[in-house]
């Protein structure tokens, strides 16, 4: 089969520009054969590389990607590796409660297998640590919803923390919070150190990596055989840790929405602005209201910055145009002045968008797409655990290996088909907007 179309990523990546320049890639030139084959390096194309090296440690693994490590979707995340029930499409992220229990044990079993790899590849805490996370609230309206989310996991058995406004200021630095939902199992990553961290660390360990080595073709001739502009690779087993592009391969067409969301990063804060500020010098916040504003503040290589991540757009194209960048730029600076006011002099120094994947039923397509093909896609917006998961289920499966979680992946449903266009984009787009426009000041 010939792939309709290649990732496009608008703007830089901001995480992975803080970083020392990589070495040169090193595409793919020539024909290889190895045992395995994983198109994708992001989280779930790097977790199955991880999971098999373990498993099978004298077999021969490449890894494709488009792109260089940390410029895909993976380097594009708020950095963010979230246990709990985190559904976008509710009110305030929970659902039922028989479903919300597995989903925290599935993302808990994604979360341990990334501190499995920073462990085995002497990644530092900057790249991952267990830090946990708030829920901040700016509106009486936040503030209901994070009432609802505490019962939710209170019902679930779950430990939090409620903070007041005091306690929110001297965390943030900001006045605009009016109280805050502790949780203390997420995981914080610096997305593009964490997998560049594990690429490197996969090399050094025999997997073969090639960045900038797009598959134009794959196709299944007793082995599978996967063609790129300057090479080949043939293997028996693949597994597609593609996410949205799965679409691109020909399987599950008009059944996955491909959705944007945006992030800015400020520059590095001088030190009378960290002093203005106040507050600590690292958390992680995720608004009350799903479709709110997520800030987060880092303080490491590259200074002391505030990222501030909002907006949601559906495009089945998967791309959008720097000057829709430009438009959502002045969300992000509005967002932030609020939260803010004392860093007026302050700069966005990056913009991008990233790319999500997300069905309708909210289920991921992990299984065996064709004889000896696998997927681990379709992460709904938790790209970072769930991903995760994802890779090390799918080469388990490809290993003839069984777990409950496993279990539960192959029983999920398919993803539900989309209505037929214009009226998937016309009904998503008017239903995110509505939706934003409802979140008020979380906003």
């Amino acid at each position: 089969m010939q792939v309709s179309q290649l990732p496009v990523d608008p703007g830089p990546a901001g995480w992975n520009r803080l970083l020392p320049d990589p070495a040169p890639p090193i595409p793919l030139e020539g024909s290889y054969t190895a045992d395995w084959l994983i198109i994708g390096a992001g989280f779930a194309g790097l977790a199955a590389a991880h999971r098999l090296s373990k498993l099978v440690p004298d077999e021969r693994i490449i890894v494709l990607d488009a792109v260089r490590v940390g410029d895909g979707p993976a380097g594009r995340n708020s950095g963010f590796m979230i246990d709990l029930p985190h559904d976008l499409t509710s009110d305030d992220y929970g659902g039922a409660l028989e479903v919300d229990l597995a989903q925290a044990e599935d993302n808990r079993r994604g979360i341990s297998h990334a501190a499995e790899m920073a462990r085995d590849y002497g990644l530092s805490e900057e790249a991952f640590v267990m830090s946990g996370k708030i829920n901040g609230a700016a509106t009486a309206k936040g503030m209901a919803h994070n009432a609802s989310f505490a019962r939710h996991l209170a019902a679930m058995g779950e430990p939090y923390e409620m903070f007041d406004a005091v306690q929110m200021r001297d965390i943030t630095g900001s006045e605009y919070y009016q109280s805050g939902l502790f949780t203390p199992g997420n995981a914080m990553i610096q997305p593009a150190m964490f997998v560049r961290g594990v690429a490197a660390g996969l090399q050094q360990n025999r997997v073969s990596i090639h960045e900038m080595s797009p598959v134009t073709a794959l196709e299944h001739k007793g082995d599978w055989i996967a063609t790129t502009p300057k090479g080949q690779v043939s293997a028996p087993k693949v597994i597609l840790a593609v996410n949205g592009h799965l679409g691109s391969f020909g399987y599950l067409p008009r059944r996955l929405m491909h959705v944007f969301t945006y992030a800015s990063m400020t520059n590095a804060l001088s030190l009378e602005e960290t002093t203005r500020l106040g507050g600590h010098r690292h958390w992680g916040l995720t608004p009350a209201d799903p479709m709110g504003t997520t800030v987060r503040r880092i303080s490491g290589t590259g200074g002391d910055r505030i990222i501030i991540r909002n907006r949601f757009t559906f495009d089945p194209s998967m791309e959008v145009s720097a000057a829709r960048i430009e438009r959502v730029a002045r969300d992000h600076d509005r967002a932030f002045k609020a939260r803010f006011p004392m860093l007026k002099s302050t700069r966005m120094e990056y913009r991008w968008g990233g790319r999500l994947c997300l069905s309708r039923n909210n289920v991921q397509v992990v299984g065996e797409l064709d004889q000896g093909l696998y997927s681990a896609c379709c992460q709904n917006g938790l790209g970072t655990a769930k991903g995760t998961l994802a890779g090390g289920l799918a080469a388990e499966l490809a290993m003839g290996i069984t777990s409950p979680a496993l279990s539960r992946a192959l029983a999920a449903e398919q993803p539900t088909r989309l209505p037929p266009e214009p009226i998937a984009r016309l009904g998503a787009n008017f239903y995110l907007k509505l939706q934003e426009r409802r979140a008020g000041a979380e906003l």
